[in-house]
């Protein structure tokens, strides 16, 4: 059983972080890649948060983030994956797998109680309308604050209540997963490259020439990766 005092400092990165995503400072540290080695120096492997996040960000980079769109939460989801994975130094088989799927089905739970949580400030908003109306900057001042605390706590209970549910199922299936540990995160690895090399495709297959520099970049990459 996770300790109550172990998962302190996880929410309070998981309400921090996925305040960023919208509310505030939005300065990317909610971005996989930072999240997750957060969460990971949080455990004592920040490379293996590393490691995840990297992973995590190629498939964050689906995600365009415009207006009041529902998308994924990736600053929880994270710190979710990025802990998971991050409490399994040796990287057993599946460990990779199940930390990357961990963070999926929290990014998707966080989308959802952001949609909610606007909807509350809409209800907080209308409730305060004539002294908005009227410019009142208490009430500006006291309605902003009131949405950032809502957003940081939040995030802090989604964090602490996926990671408080998943990290133990996650443990229990890499007991029993039976898949070359190597097979398993190049089964992760290759997804994630998919899912960003058709983000990447959308946004500058229609531009001149830019395929070509994206592919040349691509060989490079590969050619610098063999010799290695």
């Amino acid at each position: 059983m996770i300790e109550l005092v172990a998962l302190i400092p996880i929410a309070l990165l998981g309400g921090i972080l996925g305040l960023d995503v919208v509310s505030f400072p939005q300065a990317m540290i909610s971005r996989p890649l930072v999240a997750s080695t957060l969460a990971g120096a949080l455990i004592g492997q920040s490379a293996s948060g590393l490691l995840l996040g990297a992973a995590l960000e190629l498939i964050a980079l689906e995600t365009l983030p415009f207006g009041a769109s529902r998308y994924p939460e990736w600053g929880s989801a994270s710190v979710v994956g990025g802990a998971i994975f991050a409490s399994h130094p040796s990287h057993p088989a599946g460990a990779m797998t199940l930390a990357t799927l961990s963070a999926l089905a929290t990014t998707w739970i966080g989308g959802w109680t952001m949609v909610k949580l606007r909807e509350r400030n809409a209800v907080w908003a209308g409730h305060r309308r004539d002294a908005l109306e009227a410019g009142a900057r208490g009430s500006v001042v006291s309605l902003q604050l009131m949405g950032m605390t809502a957003d940081f706590l939040r995030g802090a209970a989604l964090t602490v209540l996926a990671y408080a549910l998943l990290a133990p199922l996650a443990a229990a299936c890499i007991s029993l997963w039976s898949v070359d540990a190597r097979v398993s995160r190049c089964f992760v690895v290759g997804l994630a490259a998919s899912v960003a090399g058709g983000a990447a495709w959308k946004l500058f297959h229609s531009t001149t020439g830019a395929r070509w520099f994206f592919v040349g970049g691509l060989g490079l990459g590969l050619f610098m990766l063999f010799l290695r």
